[in-house]
Order: structure tokens, then sequence, then C-alpha cells
């Protein structure tokens, strides 16, 4: 099977990877030539655009990009892959976009006979360079199993959620509950350093109990040690709840727990802090508590 990539950057680059070493046959395309001749050493082919990867002729073409914007033009656009002019290919969009906008390219590229699954992962990039991601698919049912091996070359987890759009739903709901969870993290930290009490013990304290997630171990000591590299930017999360509140609101459901992380994360960007991992949510309760937790 010969395989397109489209978005080769922190996740994707590392996603392509896992699939060349699995031994598909693959075709990527980037803006950085130096990417494309890394893949090339790899074994791996290039193309100038999407449009080409499918002359190429790849049955299958993942997406992994920002946004919806981003996902409408390599799929409709300039370049982009009904320009090359091939039906009966799939678009896997492993991108976390707005469910309805993947909807509506799912219906369009249906009109050239390609057909669209909305496969959103979750893990962020350590997870997307071991190949332990996880994956929420959306679309026709034997298409998923059909290429359900090619997600497993990139995941731990594939699991089908229902029709198109419905990936995307279960992607912003993760988003959701990830953006509180990182958020209760910092402030209970902060809230122990304040009270006087050492943060990193009561992190061992509590990890192991009730409150203890795979959030916590993964954000609380990249935030005990001040680490704010990103593996997953507050300016991609802030992408997510923008999507997430605009299809909640759609449908006249609240989601007061999102919108308050939504005004947090605002701030973040206030402090030009956009391209910082998610676990600086810390620093907002360290700037309102006058509380570092850093350790020293």
């Amino acid at each position: 099977m010969k395989i397109g990539f489209v978005g080769l950057g922190i996740m994707g680059k590392p996603m392509a990877k896992n699939l060349v070493k699995s031994g598909y046959e693959v075709v990527v395309t980037t803006h950085k030539q130096a990417v494309i001749d890394e893949f090339v050493a790899m074994g791996a082919a290039g193309a100038k655009n999407a449009a080409d990867i499918v002359k190429q002729g790849c049955e299958v073409i993942i997406t992994m990009l920002p946004n919806s914007p981003q996902v409408r033009e390599v799929a409709l656009g300039e370049g982009g892959i009904v320009e090359g002019g091939k039906s009966g290919i799939t678009v896997l969009d492993m991108s976390s976009i707005d469910p309805v906008e993947s909807q509506k390219i799912s219906a369009e590229l249906a009109k050239s006979g390609i057909e669209l699954l909305d496969c959103p992962v979750s893990g962020g990039e350590p997870k997307a360079i071991d190949g332990t991601l996880s994956v929420m698919a959306g679309g026709n049912k034997e298409t998923f199993d059909k290429y359900l091996p090619v997600l497993k070359a990139m995941a731990a987890s594939v699991v089908y959620v229902g029709p198109i759009g419905s990936g995307n739903v279960a992607k912003l709901a993760n988003q959701m509950i990830v953006a509180a969870n990182i958020g209760i993290v910092a402030e209970a930290l902060t809230f122990a350093k304040k009270a006087g009490t050492d943060p990193q013990l009561v992190y061992q304290a509590i990890r192991g109990g009730l409150a203890g997630s795979t959030v916590m171990d993964a954000k609380a000591p990249m935030m005990l040690s001040g680490n704010y590299e990103p593996g997953f930017r507050i300016n991609l999360h802030i992408k997510d709840l923008t999507n997430a509140l605009n299809a909640a609101h759609a449908i006249n459901m609240p989601v007061p727990m999102t919108a308050q992380m939504m005004e947090v994360m605002q701030e973040l960007m206030n402090h030009d802090e956009g391209a910082c991992d998610h676990d600086d949510i810390v620093r907002y309760y360290e700037r309102m508590s006058g509380t570092s937790i850093v350790e020293k």
C-alpha cells in the first residue's frame, strides 16, 4: 500500500516516520525541503503538493494539519487532493478540527469519488514518536476496518466512534477534559505551595489515589521543574477549545468549565506563552497567587 502524508509538524513527522518503519511505501510533502530529504533518506518519496501525492499513485492520504482551513485547502484547494484527479482514494484526516467542517469537507470530496475519515489523535509528541497515540475515528465503518492496520502503525489505541465528524467530537471532548485536568493540577499544586507545603511531596502523596491521572503524571513533573517545552502548545489547545465552544454552542450546550479554561489560556497568550506546552497553565496560577512552585 502506498500512503501519502501531508503535514510534517511536531506530531505528523514522527507519525509518518512510524509508517515508514512499519514497511509502508510513503510519499510526503512539506514546504521544508530538508524534511523531505530526511524522509527520502529513510526510503520514502517526496512530492511537491497533495495533488502530486495523488498522481504518484497513493491509495490513502493522511493529513495532519493545524485546523479546518488548512484541511479544506489541502483537500479542495489549488494543488490539493481533488486536483490530483483520481477517484476511489481515501483521506484519513488525523487533524483536530471542527466536526461540522469534517462533514462539509467529506461531502465535497465525495463529489469527486473520494472518501474521508476523521481520525484525530491524542497523546502529544512523546506518544507520536513511540507510536502509542490514541485515535478516535469517524466515517464509514467498512473503510475504517480496511485501514485499521495503517492507523495501528501509529497508535496503541484505535477506536471507531461513529459516522463522519464523530472522531472530532470525541477529540474535542478529550481536549476539554485535558484542559480542565491540567488546570486543576496547576491550581492544586500552587495552593499547596502557597499554604506552605512542598508541592512535590503533595504530588507524590496524591498521585496514587483517586486524584491521580495520566495528565497529572505527565504534567506535574514538568510544572515542578519549570519545563514548558512544547509537546502540545497552548495556541493549539486554544484552537481545540475554540472548536469545542463553537460546536457546543451550535447545539445549545453550556460548557462553563471549557469556557473558563479558554479564559486562562487567553491570559497566557497575553504573556507571549502561546508556543509553550499546555503545562504552562501553572504560570497563570503562579502570577495570580504570587507564588512559584518550581523547585529551586
